[in-house]
């Protein structure tokens, strides 16, 4: 079933845009055979369950309409798959290799990666709930209508990408690097972070008091004021 997207608030709190999520709806899976998995293979209407594809190569493979639950990932390759309106739910992975992904109308629950390569990717429509992420890296990639909610993530590396109605909910981010990134409408407010890279790469990001007090003096140093 096709998912949909939600137009009811088209805005959040203080005027920013909020992301706009399609739901996604499986019904009628077959069961698939994980393990016969095998890279530029397209899958529709299947459910894949605590199987590990460690070292598979998948790249180029297509997954439309799937439950993908309990697969551990581990540097399975990845690169240029597509994942649509499909749902992963604890996906392991100690190094994800899924650079130049397609990402549209998914939701991800739970996740456990370690190094996450979402470099040159596009994420369109897609939720991350909770979860622990130590590196993600989506450097250069196309963000649109995402929501990160609960996750807690070590290191983001968002350097480069073009973002537009991207939140971060309840999450607890170690360092963001945002270098030459383009941003609309991203709602970083409730989200704890240590520090940024990238100053001049937040305009068009949207955040708190508290957390513009932990920028201020990032902010200070960025444009050459001493403060004493």
């Amino acid at each position: 079933m096709a998912a949909s997207r939600n137009p009811s608030r088209k805005k959040s709190t203080g005027g920013v845009e909020a992301p706009r999520l399609g739901t996604v709806d499986l019904q009628d899976l077959s069961e698939g055979d994980a393990e016969a998995l095998a890279s530029r293979e397209s899958h529709d209407a299947l459910t894949f369950a605590d199987a590990d594809l460690s070292d598979y190569d998948l790249e180029g493979s297509g997954f439309s309409e799937c439950l993908l639950t309990g697969l551990t990932l581990t540097e399975t390759k990845l690169r240029g798959s597509r994942f649509v309106e499909t749902v992963l739910v604890d996906p392991f992975a100690s190094a994800l290799r899924a650079q130049r992904t397609t990402w549209r109308d998914v939701r991800i629950e739970r996740p456990r990666w370690g190094s996450a390569e979402l470099f040159d990717s596009e994420l369109d429509s897609v939720r991350v709930e909770g979860g622990k992420i130590d590196y993600l890296n989506l450097r250069s990639s196309e963000l649109t209508d995402v929501v990160f909610e609960g996750a807690v993530i070590g290191e983001l590396d968002l350097g480069g990408v073009t973002a537009r109605r991207v939140a971060f909910v309840d999450c607890r981010i170690g360092t963001i690097d945002v270098t030459r990134a383009s941003l609309d409408s991203v709602d970083l407010r409730g989200t704890g972070f240590e520090s940024v890279t990238g100053l001049s790469g937040l305009r068009g990001a949207v955040v708190d008091t508290e957390q513009l007090w932990l920028l201020a003096p990032l902010l200070a140093a960025e444009i050459g004021i001493v403060v004493v």
